[in-house]
């Protein structure tokens, strides 16, 4: 009978550490890293080229947990609200970064995210970036790529929105956390049984 119950209880732990194993790789294999502009970089795009972020944003999908990885020189990446984005306003960015060459931004949460460089015209001269992260739950409505000269009609410019803490880290804790409660639930089951 001990040995039946044993086998019970060591096939049942074993099937919930694959199945937490599992979960645990799906979410880690999910976020990506996207290097924006690809070769091209964070950089002020010629004049014949003005529309190059807007055409790399639009060749990906985003989600929330992803990052974007912006490579540049003697630049800088502002993260603005969308009146400041069609604008060109760099004088209230909700978050700027100048670290030099590389600035990484991790997407987490869904929705739209707005991007310019912090450089003089850089901004008119088409480096911005739009890119719509879709939700967990399902796809988000993919905005249209803004026009690199032309300015939609000037919208309410409400409080600007804050970016809310990554979630990704308590996600992890949480999995990790059950797998532990498992294991310590099942070694007094195995050690009793034998």
């Amino acid at each position: 009978m001990k040995n039946t119950s044993m086998a019970s209880l060591l096939g049942i732990f074993s099937a919930s550490a694959v199945v937490i194993l599992v979960a645990m790789s799906v979410a880690v294999m999910a976020v990506k890293e996207f290097k924006v502009g690809n070769d091209l970089g964070w950089m002020e795009p010629d004049a014949n080229n003005t529309a190059i972020y807007s055409q790399w944003a639009e060749s990906h999908r985003f989600h929330v947990g992803d990052s974007l990885s912006f490579e540049y020189m003697n630049d800088s990446v502002l993260v603005v609200d969308k009146y400041d984005y069609y604008h060109c306003n760099t004088s209230e960015p909700i978050t700027a970064f100048n670290d030099g060459k590389n600035t990484v931004v991790k997407l987490d949460r869904p929705g739209p995210f707005y991007f310019i460089s912090g450089a003089p015209d850089h901004c008119k001269n088409g480096q911005r970036l739009l890119v719509d992260v879709m939700s967990p739950h399902g796809p988000h409505p993919i905005a249209p790529s803004p026009p690199s000269t032309a300015f939609p009609p000037e919208p309410d410019k409400g409080p600007s929105p804050s970016l809310p803490p990554s979630s990704g880290v308590v996600v992890s804790a949480t999995l990790s956390s059950v797998f532990m409660v498992l294991i310590a639930g099942f070694v007094p089951l195995l050690c009793s049984a034998m």
